[in-house]
């Protein structure tokens, strides 16, 4: 009797530190991205001291294509050192540069007589849809993987409209990019905040950095919609 019940608690210690680091990695995750969004909000301010907005007003077509390379660039970094401090680093970093990006928006809005409501809409918004599907994502016993392989072919397919539609400027197709990646980004956080709960993405730094261009592409295409 002894040793069935040793045995039953042995068969348990492995399962018990998996469900730890799990939840060390969720932890950690929520807090550096509460953290990143500093870097993004000191972004955005440097941004509107130097009037970067001027530069997306005269290369209407280039600066977003050259945040676009930045980004993925960007995004390469902080893969290369997730395992180290300089991860953090360079997610700060990372976060920073989308801070810049978000000031030509913040700025436009400001035209608007209701330019803060509108924002603040968005942001209320996204925190809701986030709060929402990051508590389905971590109590759901539903494995949601099977999303990966539909949400990149629709981030494949969002990234070509929306660069084709810098081009073309046509008003119905960019509401209808910024619906569509309202739906994709949402079910890019079900999937992300999912993976970190059953284990599939163990290194935090990866995790935050997902979320957070989630987070930011919702908040932009709620704000666009609004707008």
């Amino acid at each position: 009797m002894n040793n069935r019940a040793s045995s039953s608690i042995a068969a348990q210690i492995p399962e018990t530190l998996r469900l730890a680091q799990q939840n060390r990695v969720l932890r950690n995750t929520y807090a550096l991205l509460a953290l990143s969004l500093i870097p993004t909000i000191v972004g955005a301010y440097v941004a509107s001291v130097f009037n970067f907005e001027a530069i997306f007003l005269a290369y209407p077509i280039a600066a977003p294509l050259g945040f676009f390379a930045l980004a993925i660039g960007m995004m390469f970094v902080v893969t290369a050192l997730r395992n180290s401090a300089w991860g953090i680093v360079a997610l700060f970093a990372f976060t920073f540069v989308f801070g810049f990006m978000v000031t030509p928006i913040l700025t436009y809005a400001a035209s608007f007589s209701n330019g803060g409501q509108l924002i603040a809409l968005a942001a209320g918004m996204t925190a809701t849809i986030f709060f929402v599907l990051a508590g389905i994502a971590s109590t759901a016993k539903r494995d949601f993987s099977f999303m990966g392989k539909f949400l990149f072919a629709g981030l494949i397919t969002v990234i070509l409209a929306a660069i084709a539609n810098l081009f073309f400027q046509i008003p119905a197709l960019s509401l209808t990019i910024s619906c569509v990646a309202i739906l994709l980004f949402s079910g890019y956080i079900l999937y992300d905040v999912n993976r970190i709960v059953r284990g599939g993405e163990t290194n935090y730094i990866m995790a935050t950095m997902s979320i957070f261009i989630s987070l930011y592409n919702l908040f932009v295409s709620l704000y666009c919609i609004f707008c």
